[in-house]
């Protein structure tokens, strides 16, 4: 019986230049913020003509226990800091670091808050970590732990554009670039919302009027609002646009407004999605109940780590409706993919214009080849950095970022 005794948990937060081909121009999507908002809707994050920060870092976890055994994962968002050196580390020294199904139950019994937020964020963080150790322990890919088959050689993906600046040249440009890629489909971020008014929903229909002009009437398109309108918002866009046949309305509504969700799901032929802003089982089940969710996307980096979402997989499965996680957590969402049946879990998200940035300190990051991700081979996640790339490097030994 194998047992490796929690001995260490260290936050490494590591420095150095960003890439030089990052998208400058950085248009963001339609934010419920915006209500409050004082630019012009549609504004780029980063005017044009101005570069980003040369400089970038980003937070990596390593979680070390007896006899020589190491797990290391990331990046991982910065919210998860604080609480991963104040709240978890003291939790799981001492633990078997081959058990993260027990130590999940452990932390998400640990504080009356740990269902939602940065404290499950902090817990997604530890139980992705555990697992890359079991998989360098064994020498297993986490998809091979997790019961997959060498058959699905290659993972599918869908592309995101978030970050794309939204102008119709580039929008179709880039439209058709992506379908000529081999994506199975792609995804655009509307960046208005409700208080932008009549013209602000125009600027959404045109959205999809021009990616479907530049693809064709085969490719699958999708849409995310980022849970940014109201039912009445949505409606309206659904009804100009539902002849363009979108693939899929991402989050119309926030998902704590599920009356106004399942009302819109009554009112239109386009299938809705979501789940990366539900946290848990109990949450999504009512929309699988209601038959209003057509594909769960549940984050492995915020709503558990690779343990609960190979749990919300299962239990979409039951209703047969296909999970395809959020693709902010691109490694544990392509082993999660790996370990399933193609019809529980058929593709993965790729945010074209973050993925490159985000991963930036690795060997070897998870990128496409014509649409698809090779089936990984090494041991656990897979990640080790390229010290090439880095600059300086520290361990946030207390507190958070």
């Amino acid at each position: 019986m194998l047992h490796h005794t929690i001995e260490g948990v260290e936050i490494h937060v590591i420095r150095g230049a960003r890439p030089q081909h990052c998208l400058q121009d950085w248009q963001r999507q339609s934010l419920r913020k915006d209500l409050y908002s004082t630019t012009t809707p549609g504004t780029p994050v980063v005017p044009i003509g101005q570069t980003r920060n040369p400089q970038m870092q980003s937070l990596y976890l390593r979680i070390t226990a007896s006899g020589g055994a190491e797990g290391f994962y990331g990046p991982i968002d910065p919210e998860t800091t604080w609480v991963i050196n104040e709240m978890l580390k003291p939790a799981i020294i001492g633990q078997d670091a081959f058990s993260p199904t027990m130590i999940w139950d452990r932390l998400d019994r640990l504080d009356r808050h740990a269902r939602h937020g940065h404290f499950k964020m902090g817990v997604s963080a530890i139980d992705n970590a555990l697992w890359d150790l079991k998989g360098r322990v064994l020498g297993l890919p986490v998809w091979q732990l997790l019961g997959g088959s060498i058959q699905r050689a290659k993972i599918p993906a869908y592309v995101s554009t978030l970050g794309t600046p939204l102008d119709r040249e580039t929008v179709q440009d880039f439209a058709k670039h992506l379908a000529d890629e081999g994506f199975q489909g792609q995804k655009w971020f509307p960046a208005a919302g409700p208080w932008d008014g009549v013209a602000g929903l125009e600027r959404n229909v045109d959205l999809i009027e021009w990616v479907r002009q530049a693809v064709g009437p085969y490719h699958d398109i999708m849409v995310d609002a980022f849970h940014s309108w109201d039912l009445a918002f949505a409606t309206a866009w659904v009804r100009r646009v539902e002849h363009l046949r979108p693939t899929w309305l991402e989050e119309p509504v926030s998902q704590s407004q599920y009356p106004a969700f399942r009302e819109l799901a009554r009112r239109t032929s386009i299938p809705l999605t979501g789940g990366e802003h539900l946290y848990e089982r109990a949450e999504l089940k009512q929309y699988l109940d209601d038959g209003v969710m057509s594909v769960v996307q549940a984050d492995p980096e915020w709503c558990g780590g690779i343990t609960e979402l190979t749990r919300i997989a299962a239990l979409a499965d039951t209703y047969g409706v296909p999970s395809i996680p959020h693709g902010h957590g691109l490694h544990s969402a392509i082993h999660l993919i790996a370990s399933q049946s193609a019809a529980v879990c058929p593709k993965v998200e790729y945010l074209i214009q973050v993925m490159p940035e985000r991963h930036n300190f690795e060997l070897n990051p998870p990128t496409p080849v014509n649409g698809f991700f090779d089936l990984p081979d090494e041991p656990g996640f897979g990640i080790d950095l390229d010290e090439s790339k880095i600059d300086s490097r520290f361990i946030l030994k207390h507190g958070g970022i």
